[in-house]
Order: structure tokens, then sequence, then C-alpha cells
């Protein structure tokens, strides 16, 4: 494994524990309140999503990208690595700055397709370096 890939492997990591700590905050300041918010506008469900959503994809890609460097040392598996930690970053930006979920912004969206494109191609770069 490289340290490229090593670094944004840690680095995707930390984004991870950070939108949770995110949460953590956003849990504080409410208080006693209302913690399962279901308003597109409300902070709280907004650092909530944005932790999920990069919950869900972070540790596969994490997973996959050990894989693939395990198996292969090409440049690819470090391209493929800063691809994921710059989309999902990208992604984490833009629901956080999004003032409502109901509405899609261009780095929420930039970041989701990112996600989808880069997840698939480390996939299939683990996949063909077996």
């Amino acid at each position: 494994m490289t340290t490229i890939t090593t670094i944004c492997m840690g680095l995707l990591g930390v984004l991870l524990f950070l939108l949770g700590a995110n949460v953590t905050r956003h849990r504080a300041l409410r208080g006693a309140g209302n913690q399962a918010p279901s308003d597109p506008a409300d902070p709280l469900l907004i650092a909530v999503r944005a932790h999920g959503n990069a919950a869900e994809y972070i540790p596969t890609m994490l997973v996959l990208l050990l894989v693939c460097s395990m198996l292969s040392d090409s440049w690819l598996v470090d391209a493929l690595a800063i691809a994921a930690l710059v989309v999902r970053t990208t992604h984490a930006i833009g629901m956080l700055t999004a003032k409502t979920l109901a509405a899609h912004g261009p780095l929420r969206d930039i970041g989701a397709l990112g996600t989808y494109v880069v997840g698939l191609a480390i996939s299939i770069t683990a996949i063909a370096t077996l």
C-alpha cells in the first residue's frame, strides 16, 4: 500500500468521525429538545443525514481500497483513493452548506454522482486485480 492511498484512507476516516462529532455538537446544542427532527431545513437533521450518508459509503470504499492496494501497487489505486476522498468531501460540504435537504446543490450532486462512479471504479478494480 502506498503512502498516498494510506493518507487518503486515513482522511476518509477523519471525515467520517468529524461528521459524527458534528451530529453530537448539534445534539448538545439542541439540549432536551426534539432529537429526531423531520424538517428538511433543521440543522440537526442535515448533520445527521450528512453523517449517515458518509457512513453508508466510506466504509465500503475503505475496504475496497484496502483490497485493491493489497493486490496491486498500480498508480490507479492512488488515483482512486484521491478521487474517493475528493467526492466524499465534496458531498459532505454540499450537504452541510445546504439550507435544506429538500433542494439539491451542485456540490452535493457532484459528490453523489462521483461517489457512484468512483465506487464502481474501485469495485471493478478490485475484481480486475485478481
